[in-house]
């Protein structure tokens, strides 16, 4: 396996998993919550990742009881984002991204990816689309395509980094470029490339001259370099 490089004008980032390692506190949020209502919690985590939070409780829990239960579990959360670390590299490559040409995208609340973010110490970038802002979560690829949009590029020059199977099928029915898996979890999915964490990725100088399958030129200016040794 060698090195591959990525074109793109721009790097859609999924939050939790991808930048920041969240998995312990959203298993003891999860757990917790429910415990509170009396299910299996090893079965309510399984379905949580990649996935907005009023998503799963409307489909575990009844009508009536649903504002009640997603207010708990969104406290529950943000009372664990302290526990959140960033996920090796992360720091380094979005510092090495130029301003505005890369988001993040995630199912998340957005008093959430600020708190997770914060925790991580990972700055937030100009264009934050969380749960809060689209009508359909993941799978769904509104969250994707609103990025793209505010960032004033098209989906087809940017490249998506993800970790779960959602997000993934987000990312393809937004119509991105590529898609980079992040951790193990992302190996269930069919991102492009699967990395074990944000070390194996680097961002490289735009080359003169590119031109993309259309044959426009190529802005570059977020152009990712997978190294060698990745998961996939």
């Amino acid at each position: 396996m060698s090195d591959r490089v990525l074109r793109a004008e721009a790097v859609l980032f999924d939050c939790d998993g991808v930048l920041v390692d969240s998995d312990a506190s959203v298993t003891a949020a999860w757990s917790r919550w429910s415990r509170d209502e009396g299910l299996d919690p090893v079965a309510v985590v399984a379905q949580v990742h990649g996935r907005r939070a009023a998503d799963t409780v409307a489909a575990l829990v009844a009508a009536r009881g649903r504002a009640a239960a997603l207010e708990r579990i969104d406290r529950y959360e943000l009372e664990a984002a302290a526990e959140v670390t960033a996920v090796p590299g992360a720091a380094e490559l979005t510092a090495a991204l130029p301003a505005g040409r890369w988001a993040v995208v995630t199912s998340g609340t957005r008093a959430l990816a600020t708190a997770r973010l914060a925790a991580a110490g990972l700055p937030a970038p100009a264009v934050v689309v969380t749960a809060d802002d689209v009508r359909v979560g993941k799978p769904d690829p509104e969250g994707y395509r609103l990025a793209a949009r505010l960032l004033g590029v098209e989906p087809g020059r940017c490249v998506v980094v993800e970790d779960a199977a959602s997000g993934v099928a987000a990312a393809r029915a937004a119509g991105v470029a590529a898609v980079v898996g992040v951790g193990k979890r992302a190996l269930a999915t069919d991102a492009d490339v699967v990395v074990r964490d944000l070390r194996e990725v680097d961002r490289v100088e735009a080359a003169a001259g590119v031109r993309g399958a259309d044959g426009a030129d190529v802005a570059g200016g977020a152009d990712l370099r997978l190294r060698a040794g990745r998961l996939r």
